[in-house]
């Protein structure tokens, strides 16, 4: 299993950045995904979490209206368009394999990439 993200970077607030994670090594579309990130010296959150389909989607709530997750299974990828970032989204961003339980942080995580966000 292999989950690359990139797409992150440094950003104003009120600016939009959209990640990306090039999945690899198992057949992508039979999973559910999830974004999760991870403050410096917080834990992990969890962001959004999209079906096999791409038709259900959940977020929480401090992005919700904010953050799209979406996915293309054709090119083994999962998405996550962010816009009006705020400084406290900065965190490094996940993406996440959900092997166990559906609805949930997922269980398999990419090494992520770093969105900081300035005021």
């Amino acid at each position: 299993v292999q989950l690359v993200e990139s797409g992150g970077g440094l950003v104003q607030a009120g600016g939009s950045l959209r990640l990306s994670c090039a999945a690899s090594g198992f057949t992508f579309r039979n999973y559910y995904m999830s974004w999760v990130r991870q403050a410096p010296g917080k834990g992990p959150e969890w962001v959004s979490t999209i079906n096999t389909g791409g038709s259900s989607t959940r977020y929480a709530d401090s992005v919700k209206g904010r953050f799209t997750i979406s996915r293309d299974n054709a090119k083994n990828t999962l998405y996550l368009q962010m816009n009006n970032l705020k400084p406290e989204d900065t965190a490094l961003y996940h993406c996440a394999r959900n092997r166990v339980s559906r609805w949930s942080a997922g269980d398999d995580w990419g090494q992520g990439t770093q969105v900081t966000v300035s005021s």
